[in-house]
């Protein structure tokens, strides 16, 4: 069976044009799910350091810290839920749980309710953009996951932008709160109804893509249990554990962005106008550019993205750390979101490339476990180093570490992508 085969009573259809309708509305969900994390973009880290008086690097990043710790152990749960009771009642499940969250930051008193309000939107994360990912996934097939997911996580990353845009212009207006937050009550409210309503059970289509699946590694069969699913993403299988350390990695100087940036070019002397300005260009061009990149991973394969995706990061990230002024910052973020924009959505597809459909859910929940336990190191290594020593040596130390991920990939990853395969083959068939 392919991308375009015409279902039948037992098979659902697979392919972006066949579900057209449904293949939308999860984009238009995942921009919700987006949202949710913007509106703490730019309002968080200035909230910390002026209404809360949190000097200390390491205590102000804890809100990170916690939100990528529960949503890198949500995504582990997100999918294996997903394949035993469906993916429909995850997703409802996390929306119902990130209602709270910008009641408890509007309402906060002290910076405890602020750590509460970030588990709740790791798990309310963890779940809804695992599920997005996965009926996506399930929906297109083989032939045009990159591109599906460029369309997902674009769909996303340009919410967290426009929204750490627009509270910026509020907070500027009003005050850093409670009204940038009546954003994410907008968007709780819509993403629960949109699924409620409109959103059905995908599962079918991963088991008629089952169905065809063609073996690509010695443990690729339909019978593993979780802990050999984990196991084969984490460390065994080249491609999946290459992919899982570069989206450590990946969300490790992501935690960075977030968390230190903001007082790093506050302590410059910037205005809130500016500081948003530059933490929304990040996630911007992160955002946009996966509309190309995702389509162009199924052309030219994965590995060069996701290896020359983490070298650019690196240099952009070196690049902000050496540099001074509005201009060279944002040079340096229009940079680091055109990195990331390679290497996001071409893991994603990498590992579904790789896993069995009946274990695929669960393989992508044990990736995103790695993937967004990068926030919780990221913030707990940037704040540390940046207590001990400077935040200029925190983001050198991250630009570092993320130079050596892209030379993992370079060294252990194969090609996963068929197409590419298919052309290395008719190329060179006897070496291929």
């Amino acid at each position: 069976m392919t991308a375009t085969t015409t279902s039948t009573a037992s098979a659902p259809r697979l392919g972006r044009r066949q579900n057209l309708a449904q293949f939308c509305l999860r984009v238009g969900v995942n921009a919700l799910v987006g949202g949710m994390i913007g509106q703490e973009r730019t309002v968080l880290p200035l909230l910390a350091e002026r209404e809360f008086h949190l000097t200390a690097f390491t205590a102000a990043l804890t809100f990170i810290a916690a939100f990528g710790a529960v949503k890198a152990a949500t995504n582990f749960f997100a999918g294996t839920w997903s394949d035993r009771y469906g993916r429909k009642p995850v997703l409802v499940a996390g929306w119902l749980l990130g209602l709270p969250v910008p009641l408890l930051l509007i309402w906060a008193p002290s910076w405890g309710w602020v750590i509460a309000a970030n588990v709740l939107l790791g798990v309310n994360q963890g779940l809804t953009w695992s599920t997005t990912v996965i009926m996506k996934i399930d929906l297109v097939g083989p032939e045009r996951r990159g591109f599906a997911m460029g369309l997902n996580e674009a769909a996303g990353y340009g919410a967290v932008a426009v929204t750490a845009l627009a509270t910026r212009a509020i907070a500027e207006h009003d005050s850093l709160r409670p009204e940038p937050f009546f954003l994410g009550l907008v968007f709780a409210g819509l993403g629960l109804g949109l699924s409620v309503l409109f959103v059905p059970e995908m599962r079918g289509h991963a088991r008629s893509e089952a169905a065809a699946h063609i073996a690509r590694h010695d443990g690729d069969n339909d019978e593993l249990d979780t802990s050999a699913v984990f196991v084969l993403t984490s460390f065994r299988e080249k491609a999946l554990s290459s992919c899982s350390q570069a989206g450590l990695v990946n969300n490790l100087n992501d935690g960075l962005a977030w968390g230190l940036f903001p007082i790093f070019f506050a302590d410059a002397g910037l205005s809130v106008g500016r500081i948003g300005i530059l933490v929304a260009l990040y996630p911007a061009v992160w955002g946009l550019g996966q509309l190309v990149t995702g389509g162009l991973s199924d052309r030219i394969g994965r590995k060069p993205l996701i290896a020359g995706g983490m070298l650019t990061q690196a240099a952009a990230i070196a690049w902000i750390a050496a540099a001074d002024g509005f201009g060279a910052w944002a040079a340096g973020a229009v940079v680091l979101g055109a990195g990331t924009a390679m290497v996001y959505p071409t893991l994603l597809a990498a590992i579904g490339d790789v896993a069995h459909p009946s274990w695929r859910a669960r393989s992508v929940g044990v990736y995103r476990l790695w993937r967004d336990g990068g926030f919780a190191v990221g913030a707990l290594l940037a704040g540390v180093l940046a207590d001990a020593v400077s935040i200029s040596a925190a983001i050198w130390v991250v630009a570092a570490l993320t130079a050596a991920s892209g030379v993992v990939v370079l060294a252990r990853m194969y090609e996963t992508h068929p197409r590419a395969n298919r052309l290395v083959a008719t190329a060179d068939p006897i070496n291929a």
